[in-house]
């Protein structure tokens, strides 16, 4: 039976349909649509149930040299109050999830795994743990808190401006990628300054009892319900990977277009020595964005060609209402790889043009080429 989080009876109050997902029954939309919920996120302020991830929380003094070893960098040198996004990855280099790790206090950090990986996640890491401590280093201690603690995302232009309304003008005070506390209708709530939707805002996390009555605090204050189809396209416009279909364990960070969350160059680094080869040696391919210059919109799995060869796979692709032109995400070879590029997208066996364009495709200060945009819109 799947899981449910703290909000699902408020879900279905509200109209929303239901879908299972990582392991949870979660809302994939609400009456307004899909499209809606992401122009509010795009225009004003949207807000996500995100308590299906994990939050994992690492204490001791053992913690962050702990956290070196497993991490794609340098937990322990982190400072207090700030987090950073990385990977977690195998022996082999392999991503196991994608991450963000925060150095909350002294020897307290909290790790927010996604929901489909959380129990291997946890497996994992109890086994690394495991093996760290025959070593010798003993304090540390891993507590899932993944049931006793509600997470709500809040995302928009006007997030930060809108929880500074309902705390006291505390939420602006915490900067981007930072963790800082709050008071939130009468709650003391943890709110770190990140999101999956390439719009400022925040995660707010707090006691699961109150997660009812702060999801309706926060419609009545003007934010939008939203689901994990708005959030799919939010994250796809803003160039945001997501494990399981843009990245799996057989992906490296090198060839997924993360090489910047990777510090290998640690001798206590698991994935170190892999990871310096695949540096030193290069990839065959790389991930790449592309915007579709005719009819027909990419999915996951659907073949890259060139020259009526296949040069790579699609990992993602949906149609973006912001820029109003169908987009994927898929890997391909280097050799075909510049930007600029013209290939053919299997469409249910129909040969679509696309064009490889920078990534993200939508920025708030920036957006894709316009000679994409503009050959999509002659036709």
């Amino acid at each position: 039976m799947a899981m449910r989080t703290p909000l699902y009876k408020t879900h279905v109050a509200s109209g929303a349909r239901m879908v299972p997902f990582g392991g949870w029954d979660m809302p994939v939309q609400y009456p307004s649509g899909i499209i809606h919920e992401v122009r509010q996120v795009r225009n004003d302020v949207g807000m996500f149930d995100v308590s299906h991830m994990a939050r994992l929380e690492f204490t001791g003094a053992d913690a962050g040299r702990f956290l070196d070893t497993v991490l794609s960098l340098r937990a322990s040198r982190l400072e207090h109050g700030l987090g950073r996004y990385h990977v977690i990855c195998n022996q082999d280099g392999g991503i196991i999830d994608d991450a963000i790790v925060y150095n909350l206090a002294e020897n307290r950090f909290l790790l927010v795994v996604n929901a489909g990986n959380a129990d291997t996640d946890r497996a994992w890491l109890t086994s690394q743990m495991n093996a760290f401590a025959a070593e010798g280093h003993v304090d540390v201690e891993l507590v899932d808190r993944s049931l006793d603690i509600a997470m709500i995302a809040v995302q928009g232009p006007n997030a930060v401006s809108m929880l500074d309304e309902l705390t006291g003008d505390e939420a602006g005070s915490t900067t981007r990628f930072h963790a800082g506390e709050a008071t939130l209708d009468g709650e003391r709530i943890l709110m770190v300054r990140t999101g999956y939707t390439g719009e400022d805002g925040f995660e707010i996390m707090f006691d699961s009892a109150h997660a009812p009555r702060i999801w309706n605090l926060l419609i009545d204050s003007g934010t939008t319900e939203c689901g994990l189809g708005a959030r799919d396209v939010l994250r796809l416009e803003a160039g945001l990977m997501l494990h399981g279909s843009d990245m799996t364990v057989e992906n490296n960070p090198y060839e997924a277009g993360l090489r910047w969350t990777v510090r290998p160059n640690r001798t206590e680094y698991i994935a170190g020595e892999a990871l310096r080869k695949i540096r030193d040696e290069g990839t065959p391919r790389r991930i790449a964005g592309f915007v579709m210059r005719s009819r027909g919109i990419a999915r996951h799995g659907h073949s890259i060609c060139v020259n009526g060869d296949e040069v790579g796979v699609v990992t993602s692709g949906t149609h973006s209402p912001t820029l109003g032109v169908a987009i994927a995400m898929g890997y391909i070879d280097i050799a075909q790889s510049e930007i600029g590029t013209v290939v053919q997208i299997d469409v249910r066996g129909r040969m679509v043009d696309a064009e490889i364009v920078k990534l993200p495709f939508y920025r708030r200060d920036r957006t894709i080429k316009p000679t994409a945009l503009r050959a999509r819109t002659r036709r």
